[in-house]
């Protein structure tokens, strides 16, 4: 099998090397230092098995795994980490396998036999568990690979049945995200203007009237216009006002 070693510490890839080395049947075919690098090179080496490091800066090891497991045939995935024993009784919970730093020869085996993929829902609960960042940028698919969208580069997310529409000043782009969700993450980058829309608080221009005579949000960047609800009109318009005015 397969696998690919993600760690920010030189150190521990080097353990890992070492003790896979010592492991029957497992070959090494590249190393990762952030988990966007291990993101770009599980699509290019498609591994069998990710030992992914819990702990990065930028993007952590749970953002992603939550990424890598989107794939269409996606690895197995073991985190490593150095929580304490009572941190660990989270993963332990959601059925995740883990490495507890050091690592021993036969932990690694024996997770290595019995490496399951994640679902969504355990990723999903983990990450609300044991971290507490906001992300930097949101994963979506583009012609079959996945892509990361900074979000400072997005204009606003539309609902539309199951799917959300992210737009950028370029492109958009369909994710399997609720309004919802984006809008507890994202709530000091984005506002509800309507039921079925947030949009970036940098990216509000002005409002307009459509051709059905409904008060509307208008773009710098983009020739798109956004409805607004009644309800939320009387508070995009002390915006544009407190904008206008410099507060």
């Amino acid at each position: 099998m397969n696998v690919l070693i993600v760690d920010d510490e030189q150190l521990a890839r080097q353990r890992l090397r070492k003790l896979l080395s010592g492991a029957n049947g497992y070959q090494i075919i590249g190393e990762a230092q952030t988990g966007e690098d291990a993101l770009r090179k599980t699509q290019a080496s498609q591994p069998d098995v990710v030992l992914m490091d819990i702990r990065m800066p930028g993007m952590d090891g749970i953002e992603a795994a939550s990424y890598i497991n989107r794939m269409d045939k996606p690895p197995a995935i073991i985190f490593t980490t150095a929580y304490s024993e009572h941190a660990l009784k989270a993963f332990e919970t959601h059925a995740i396998d883990y490495l507890l730093k050091p690592i021993k020869q036969s932990r690694l085996e024996a997770a290595l036999d019995a490496a399951k993929r994640m679902n969504k829902a355990q990723l999903s609960k983990l990450r609300e568990d044991e971290t507490d960042g906001v992300r930097q940028k949101i994963c979506v698919k583009s012609r079959g690979s996945l892509e990361l969208i900074p979000v400072e580069d997005i204009i606003y997310f539309k609902a539309d049945q199951k799917y959300v529409t992210l737009r950028t000043a370029d492109q958009e782009y369909l994710i399997e995200e609720s309004l919802k969700t984006l809008e507890q993450e994202f709530s000091f980058q984005f506002f509800r203007i309507h039921r079925n829309a947030l949009v970036a608080h940098k990216m509000l221009h002005g409002l307009t009237k459509n051709n059905d005579g409904h008060s509307c949000i208008n773009f710098d960047e983009i020739e798109d216009l956004l409805e607004v609800s009644r309800r939320h009109l009387p508070l995009i318009r002390k915006k544009l006002k407190n904008s206008s005015s410099g507060k």
